[in-house]
């Protein structure tokens, strides 16, 4: 069974970016995002050689980041937002799984009741 070599590129996680590419993409420069390491906001892989390397969804968190930095907000204030968001986000797709099980429970329920 043959796998695709280049399914890895689909995975918004496979760090795939090196740094001047992750900072040509977001049009930053890479002290940029050295600073979002090291202040935890991202972990870029590291390569055998230590080179970081970055994935789509981190790039997303870093776009994010930049345009709060942009709207005036402190590095700090940025990354309890991004948390916030992140939390409503992640609550928002709990919620909506429990109204489509309750969803699919009301239909069995009345599906065995005729």
């Amino acid at each position: 069974m043959s796998t695709d070599p280049l399914g890895p590129l689909d995975d918004p996680d496979h760090p795939v970016l090196t740094m001047s590419q992750a900072a040509e993409l977001l049009g930053v420069q890479a002290a940029f995002l050295r600073s979002l390491d090291s202040a935890g906001v991202l972990e870029p892989h590291r390569s055998a050689g230590g080179h970081r390397r970055y994935s789509r969804h981190q790039l997303e968190r870093a776009a994010r980041v930049r345009g709060l930095l942009d709207d005036g907000h402190l590095l700090a204030s940025a990354q309890v937002i991004l948390g916030l968001q992140d939390d409503l986000a992640d609550a928002l797709a709990v919620a909506e799984h429990a109204r489509d099980e309750r969803d699919d429970a009301r239909r069995e329920l009345r599906e065995h009741e005729n």
